[in-house]
């Protein structure tokens, strides 16, 4: 659904766009672990664990926004506590908007493979594998709807 200023995304639509990553992320190699970006990235890490069968999983904590506005962060929450990532991990977040989450975390783990399920224009170049491109306008997830 689309208004002029916002993309929303109905869980339907999400999930089939999940599902759709899967296919590329199983084209692309084997994976044994899955790092997810929190929060947006929870909820996308837990069906793509569950759709390739992947048991080990970790959490990183990182906010470039806060409501509406960006932040400038240049670092997560102890990323030593992820253990060994490598080029068999898959670091998974929701969206590469601005692509400055995927930055940081590239710097913290440079061997993973950075997958999101939509990215905007900016953001797209700074992800290996991504499901489906947004126009540059605010998302609004089916978790964050008022509905």
């Amino acid at each position: 659904m689309l208004q002029a200023d916002k993309i929303f995304i109905k869980w339907d639509e999400f999930h089939q766009d999940v599902k759709d990553l899967c296919v590329k992320i199983k084209a692309s190699g084997e994976y044994n672990k899955v790092v997810a970006v929190a929060r947006g990235g929870l909820v996308t890490a837990g069906i793509i664990a569950y759709e390739l069968g992947i048991r080990n999983c970790s959490v990183v904590n990182i906010a470039t926004y806060v409501g509406s506005e960006h932040l400038k962060l240049d670092e997560i929450d102890h990323p030593e506590l992820v253990g060994k990532v490598d080029e068999h991990t898959l670091v998974i977040d929701d969206l590469s908007d601005s692509g400055q989450t995927i930055k940081v975390m590239r710097r913290a783990f440079p061997k993973g493979k950075f997958v999101t399920v939509y990215a905007k224009p900016v953001g797209k170049s700074e992800v290996d594998i991504y499901a489906r491109d947004l126009d540059d306008k605010w998302v609004v997830f089916p978790w964050d709807a008022d509905e």
